[in-house]
């Protein structure tokens, strides 16, 4: 990565051996995981119960909608945490933020468990929900990218690829907890029980995985590019203005190209759930089980496709992903309208296994587009923003099609959509593998 004639490159630290980078990388996956099994426990519990504990009174199709922007509404506090975590990050450290934004998202999902229904506070009720869940958003605007940088900046070149994909390993491994909290739970009490207190169960004991991931990552130290920022004095006094004059682009550019990664996978973990219990009959166990068959296929595949990455680069990997997403949207549905089970797994494998290639470079890819002093900002606002386009509105606008026209051809149309924008953006970005991430500045990071 070359730099600015009028920013000399800031003397990089040497990087860890392989013991303590695994004890780096083990720290964000745990971490992240953490993270995303509170995140994804309210998606979860959207698709099956919050629609009747929080707006009981209303038709069920507008009320499972309402619940899904009750579950959007993060990803606008999203990028705000990633502003605010970011700025904070570039200017204090990565390790800092990491703790901060863990303890607000375990403190945030630990409440949504107590939270009381409708029936007991009325409106109340999703008022509250609404607030925890506009705090899980602010804190993992600022988790994810703290951890990417904490694997990324002090991963050997080489390697950058595949220890910044063990991160992403923290969203199948935290959707496969909150899944499996859900079906330990339902195999347990009945539907009226599950609607009445079960489904709280697997919001309080996420307070047992906060304390873990805190205690792990106390033990972590900060990365050798923030350290050679500060040594060098190249802070930025205000990381977002900073961000936005010098890489506005890749920020914008950067996060339409990451956005398919969202729409599909949300597709899996909550419209396809919402589809296959409400359309086609399944039990929300079968619909449960999916999802976990799915993600055990991501923790071989993300690993997989990010040692790819630093054989063959980061854009060729990403761009097979997507367009095996775009082009399975339709399959993906004519395997599930088969009614039968092995439609329904072999669905979800074969989408997860695109969503992995598209998935597993796309950290390493996105940090590598900015220099240290805003890297955090960067990384961090450019992922959320995706999560905004991509993610945020998809389980609503999916029931809406889906009411509107009867027909799952439709959400297949959407999911391919997304993904030729984010292929389409993917093509105006640079590749990043091979070049130094320990420059303040890059004038060769994007668009």
């Amino acid at each position: 990565m070359t730099v600015d004639a009028a920013t000399p490159a800031i003397p990089g630290s040497g990087r860890l051996d392989s013991q303590k980078m695994k004890k780096i990388a083990f720290a964000s996956v745990i971490g992240t995981t953490v993270e995303w099994y509170d995140l994804f426990l309210f998606g979860t519990a959207s698709a099956l119960v919050f629609n009747r504990v929080f707006f009981p009174d209303l038709d069920a199709a507008l009320g499972t909608i309402l619940a899904f922007l009750t579950f959007a509404s993060a990803y606008l506090a999203r990028i705000v945490g990633a502003v605010l975590f970011g700025h904070f990050g570039d200017r204090i450290g990565r390790k800092s933020m990491l703790l901060v934004s863990l303890i607000a998202m375990g403190a945030a999902t630990f409440a949504i468990g107590l939270v009381p229904d409708f029936a007991t506070i009325g409106v109340a009720a999703p008022l509250i929900l609404l607030s925890l869940r506009l705090i899980q958003g602010l804190a993992l605007g600022g988790e994810w990218g703290g951890a990417v940088l904490m694997t990324v900046e002090h991963s050997p070149h080489e390697r950058r690829g595949f220890y910044g994909s063990l991160v992403q390993i923290g969203v199948p491994a935290g959707t496969l907890l909150a899944n499996l909290a859900f079906l330990i739970v339902t195999a347990f009490v009945s539907d009226e029980a599950l609607i009445s207190w079960g489904w709280r169960v697997p919001f309080l004991v996420s307070a047992v995985l906060v304390g873990v991931g805190i205690y792990i990552r106390l033990n972590i130290e900060e990365t050798p590019s923030f350290q050679a920022v500060r040594e060098a004095g190249a802070k930025a006094k205000l990381p977002f203005a900073h961000l936005l004059r010098r890489y506005g682009k890749q920020v914008i550019v950067g996060g339409i190209a990451t956005l398919s990664t969202g729409s599909t996978f949300t597709l899996l973990v909550t419209s396809g759930v919402n589809y296959g219990t409400t359309a086609l009959g399944h039990s929300n166990n079968t619909m449960l089980w999916a999802v976990l068959v799915a993600c055990l296929v991501a923790f071989v595949g993300i690993p997989a496709f990010g040692r790819l990455s630093d054989r063959v680069g980061r854009k060729p990997v990403i761009a097979a992903g997507i367009l095996a997403e775009a082009l399975l949207a339709f399959p993906f549905f004519w395997l599930m309208n088969t009614g039968q089970l092995w439609g329904v797994f072999l669905a979800y494998a074969l989408m997860m296994l695109a969503f992995s290639a598209n998935y597993g470079p796309i950290a390493t890819f996105l940090a590598e587009l900015f220099g240290s002093k805003v890297r955090y900002s960067g990384l961090s606002v450019a992922y959320m923003l995706s999560g905004l386009l991509g993610s945020a509105i998809t389980p609503a606008i999916t029931v809406w099609l889906l009411d509107l026209t009867g027909e799952s051809s439709s959400i297949a149309w959407y999911i391919g959509g997304a993904a030729v924008l984010s292929f389409v953006a993917l093509l105006l970005l640079a590749e990043g593998l091979g070049k130094s991430i320990d420059h303040a500045e890059a004038t060769d990071a994007g668009a």
